[in-house]
């Protein structure tokens, strides 16, 4: 028999099929909304009841009644800590990846690598440069210049970077360093020499420590305070000695006291201390103690209180130790504020814990774990000196420490050699360090690092003489490879070698060659030592052969005075270099000083020069006939980053009341213009320069000096 469905029966099965559907949306959104973590939906209204049999009055059916809430869903996981950007030089210590670094961020994810060749304890010094430990073959300081813009995988090159180590530096298992841009030293923890070794930040080579202090244990890392002079050293006995006025007392012997880390019942907790922290502004310090090295368990960090006079067994006042902490062998640390990087060897991690100082004791977890492997030491990037290098007047009226004077007499002398500091008002001698060498141009790096040429005419042969901190401290001193460096060979080029000038923050120093057989600009690595190759020449047209140069790091470019009376100017010398380029040939541009449209009359022959950014000037410096002292000129050139051919100049000061003779040096302080006027022995100040009516005008302030042979700005800026 068959059964036939009614048009109401049909529509009614119609909307319970939908229903159906719309109660399965429902459902789904019900559990999407759980994962959320939102509040359920209500439930959907109920399905109407289907109508009666067609030709009889049927009731519509009522509505169901309301689905209950659906449940809130589960809470989502918590967020990482958020960490401060910053960056931190991890070195890695594996079978695999010794002698690597790593660049990362402040999530620990790794942003390049490069290949030191140190596997030991890293550190920065002021400038932007790495200084890393090795104990892999023999002990080591190495100095990688510039490694933050360094290609990814690139190498340790002999021609930017340098290297303390052989039989006289006594390194034999160097860890743990410490940089103190202040006084410019290298604080070395000598593991089995039992001893703490100290160099000047300049050194290079087979170099005497500059000091050394033997130990009560094995040393594995050094923290230091620039402020008060004091030296904490954390040793594999579990204690830290401490030593009070450490460089100022002449490198001390002993320890002043020695901290214990112990518990609240004065028992000794602590057992092979090995990274070291101290922080300036609370006076704490922050240990890692390794416990045993087999054990990838037993690792722990202490916090001191009051470290500056902590004596003895001192109850810690923070303890974290215990599997959930992930300590086994926590080999280094890093503190950037408040929060503690650790570089965990045996777990192979870098652990962070934010909030170092406060919370409680226990086994606390970290607040970021990042998988690497076999990390050694870990540290924080430091952020370049913001303020430009000497030679670079960006701020008018610039606050000077002092004025660096260098002397070079026809003979030989009690001040051949030496680079003098005079007050900025030119009426006395503050101090004066020796280079040992007949010097001919004196400048400095931001660090306050003097960089002077030198030359020998018998053995016709020049170089550069790096010396620590000159700005600021070394009176009376002279050179000593303890603390300073040398670059000179025949692979250098360097014969006979005039002005110079430093970039500090890309690690270059521009020197004018002026032998005639091969004249140009050499621009050497300001890491390099020894006989290293320049890493780009500039060679003038014409084979002219410059007496100084001048580069404006801003636009790339390079001003060199020709003794040829002309201006050679470079561009993008550093973007060619990096390029691959290592010779540029031939200028951009030639300026031929001149006045109504003439080039001034021979002889002329242009020796100091810097260049303003502020005002787009250059100032030059003619020393006409370097037989005659009394036809010595000073030029003022205006537009100079886009002059080219004769170039009128502004000021053009010249003649007997000047007593410019041979003003062999110029520079210029953003509104006064130091001289070094070698033929009349005199040091002279020209105030403001730039705005001169010119003509034969006296100098303002004036100094005899023995031959200056150059003359450098030493800002305030230097001594903080």
């Amino acid at each position: 028999m068959k059964t036939f469905k009614s048009e109401a029966t049909t529509q009614s099965i119609h909307t319970q099929s939908m229903a159906g559907k719309l109660c399965l949306s429902a459902l789904t959104l019900a559990i999407v909304f759980s994962l959320t973590g939102c509040d359920g939906d209500d439930g959907n209204d109920g399905v109407a009841g289907a109508q009666g049999i067609a030709g009889v009055a049927g009731t519509n059916g009522t509505n169901g009644t309301d689905g209950t809430n659906g449940s809130d869903g589960t809470d989502g996981a918590d967020g990482t800590t958020g960490f401060a950007a910053a960056t931190f030089i991890l070195a890695n210590n594996g079978t695999d990846n010794a002698g690597t670094v790593d660049l990362i961020d402040q999530n620990a994810a790794k942003l390049k690598t490069f290949n030191s060749g140190a596997n030991e304890g890293v550190a920065f010094d002021g400038l932007g440069n790495l200084i890393q430990a090795s104990d892999s073959g023999n002990g080591a300081i190495s100095t990688v210049c510039q490694v933050l813009s360094r290609a990814d995988g690139t190498m340790f090159d002999s021609n930017r970077d340098r290297t303390i180590t052989g039989s006289t530096t006594t390194l034999v298992n160097p860890k743990g360093i410490h940089v103190s841009t202040k006084r410019g030293l290298i604080f070395v923890a000598d593991f089995n020499a039992m001893q703490i070794t100290v160099f000047g930040a300049t050194a290079a080579g087979d170099a005497t420590p500059l000091a050394s202090t033997v130990t009560d244990a094995k040393p594995w890392d050094v923290t230091y305070d620039d402020v008060n002079d004091r030296l904490y050293v954390a040793l594999t006995n579990g204690d830290v000695g401490v030593y009070d006025n450490y460089v100022d007392g002449g490198f001390v012997a002993m320890p002043t006291r020695t901290i214990t880390p112990s518990n609240e019942a004065g028992e000794k907790i602590s057992v092979n201390i090995h990274g070291i922290a101290y922080d300036a502004h609370t006076n704490k310090l922050v240990l890692s103690d390794v416990g045993s090295a087999s054990d990838a368990t037993d690792g722990a960090l202490f916090v001191i209180n009051n470290a500056s006079l902590a004596d003895g067994n001192i109850s810690v006042a923070r303890s974290i130790a215990g599997p959930a902490s992930m300590l086994g062998n926590p080999v280094d640390i890093s503190l950037t504020g408040s929060d503690l990087r650790v570089a965990e060897k045996s777990n192979d991690a870098v652990l962070v814990f934010s909030n170092i100082f406060s919370g409680a004791s226990g086994d606390i977890s970290p607040d970021s774990v990042t998988a690497t492997i076999k990390p050694e030491s870990i540290t924080e990037t430091v952020m370049h000196n913001d303020m430009a290098d000497v030679s670079d007047s960006y701020i008018a009226n610039m606050p000077l420490m002092a004025v660096a004077v260098s002397s070079n007499p026809g003979t030989a002398g009690p001040t051949t050699g030496q680079i003098s500091r005079l007050n900025a008002p030119l009426t006395s001698e503050l101090g004066n360090f020796n280079a040992n060498q007949t010097i001919e141009s004196v400048t400095f790096d931001k660090a306050g690092n003097s960089y002077a040429t030198f030359d020998n005419s018998t053995t016709s042969t020049g170089g550069i003489v790096i010396a620590n901190k000159v700005a600021m401290h070394r009176d009376g001193e002279v050179f000593t490879l303890s603390q300073d460096s040398i670059i000179s060979g025949s692979n250098t080029g360097l014969i006979s070698p005039k002005g110079l000038d430093v970039a500090s923050d890309s690690g270059l120093v521009f020197v004018a060659e002026n032998n005639a057989a091969t004249p140009g600009i050499l621009v050497f690595s300001t890491c390099t030592t020894g006989d290293a190759s320049p890493l780009i020449t500039l060679t003038p047209s014409n084979s002219a052969r410059p007496w100084d140069v001048d580069y404006d790091v801003v636009t790339d470019r390079a001003f060199v005075a020709l003794t040829n009376g002309t201006i050679a100017v470079f561009d993008e010398v550093k973007r060619k270099l990096m390029a691959g380029m290592s010779v540029i040939t031939g200028e951009d541009r030639l300026i031929t000083p001149a006045t109504a449209g003439t080039a001034f009359p021979a002889p002329t022959n242009i020796h100091g020069i810097d260049y303003d950014p502020l005002s787009d000037s250059l100032i030059v410096s003619d020393v006409g006939s370097a037989a005659d002292a009394t036809d010595g000129k000073l030029f003022v050139l205006n537009n100079a980053g886009t002059s080219s051919g004769l170039s009128n100049v502004s000021v053009n000061i010249a003649g007997p009341a000047t007593m410019l003779g041979n003003p062999v040096d110029i520079m210029f302080t953003g509104n006064h213009l130091y001289v070094a006027e070698k033929s009349n022995s005199l040091v002279m100040r020209f105030d403001n320069i730039l705005n001169s009516p010119g003509g034969d005008v006296a100098a303002n302030l004036s100094y005899s000096f023995t031959a200056p042979e150059s003359v450098a700005i030493l800002p305030a800026w230097l001594n903080h």
